[in-house]
């Protein structure tokens, strides 16, 4: 039987035209059904009568990019807290949103519910490796401070998504810090290598520089660091981008070379575009939630909706609980 994936129609900078574009192409794609939910009045005359699979769920209310988490708790009848609530009740097998993270995360924690024995959630976000596919960073933003013994479950956690969505047996993990020794980094760096330190699959520290190379596979650090490496990763394959395109408009003998080099270029970027990914998974929590990037476009939500389907196929929250001592 497919999966039922619950969308939040009203979340993310192009809602609701680009998510409900997305669903449809995913519930055509991939043979999910997808439930969107939000307002009717936005919502339902976006949605082709004869669309197969796709259902409206009405939600009264929004929670808006600049509000807190905590108005999750005021606004009951949010589309993020309605999806959310739809897995909670076993009417959907995962929940994507591109809104609001924070209001993701709390409404995920709220409805669904923490993974028996896990303290804290983390975002699980894939990092391409140009010419050998991805590695997991976790947390990529989830939980700003953490504990050694947080960090951890984080690794459990990670290895356990790495082995589904990288297909790698026995992930490697290493440890983000400002230095390869033993001896680099902050008091909780320090202690959580420690902890580490007698696992077989764990290789130690390494630095920023390894984000995007081979190595290992899960990078592991807590909420802040780990947002702040997503998002200068980000910036420098933008930048990057920026850069090759101005060198190949530079001259016109560059622009001759472009009309060969750049078709090529391109069907490589996709590889590395926030939009193949499509989004990361929130780990830890008692059910299946993706969060997508805010700028999400058609295409993206599509492929948020098929990381969605992969993670229940594969039954990730009870890989987690195996995975992860005492959780469960």
């Amino acid at each position: 039987m497919s999966a039922t994936i619950a969308v939040d129609a009203m979340g993310g900078d192009h809602a609701p035209g680009e998510v409900v574009a997305g669903a449809l192409q995913a519930a055509d794609d991939l043979g999910v059904r997808v439930l969107l939910v939000g307002r009717p009045d936005a919502v339902e005359p976006l949605i082709p009568a004869d669309a197969p699979r796709v259902e409206l769920v009405a939600a009264t209310d929004v929670v808006d990019m600049h509000e807190p988490a905590t108005a999750v708790r005021r606004k009951k009848d949010a589309s993020i807290v309605v999806g959310a609530q739809l897995v909670r009740d076993g009417k959907a097998d995962a929940l994507v949103g591109a809104g609001n993270t924070g209001a993701a995360m709390a409404a995920a924690l709220l409805r669904m519910g923490r993974v028996r024995g896990i303290a804290r959630p983390a975002i699980a976000a894939p990092i391409p490796v140009p010419g050998h596919g991805w590695q997991i960073l976790v947390d990529a933003g989830s939980t700003v401070d953490c504990t050694p013994e947080w960090l951890v479950q984080f690794a459990h956690m990670g290895r356990a998504y790495a082995r589904v969505r990288l297909g790698v047996e026995e992930p490697v993990v290493g440890l983000l810090s400002n230095g390869e020794e033993p001896s680099k980094g902050d008091a909780v760096r320090k202690a959580t290598y420690a902890l580490l330190a007698p696992e077989p699959w764990f290789s130690g520290n390494v630095e920023g520089r390894d984000l995007l190379h081979p190595g290992v596979d899960v990078i592991l650090t807590d909420g802040f660091s780990g947002n702040v490496a997503l998002k200068a990763v980000e910036g420098a394959i933008s930048a990057m981008s920026r850069l090759v395109l101005d060198v190949l408009e530079s001259t016109p003998e560059s622009r001759e070379a472009g009309k060969i080099v750049l078709p090529l270029l391109l069907e490589a970027a996709e590889s590395v575009d926030a939009d193949h990914i499509g989004g990361s998974l929130l780990l830890g929590v008692q059910g299946v939630c993706v969060i997508a990037h805010g700028s999400s476009r058609a295409v993206a939500v599509r492929n948020a909706i098929e990381r969605a389907r992969e993670a229940v196929e594969a039954d990730i929250v009870g890989e987690i609980e195996r995975a992860v001592p005492h959780a469960g």
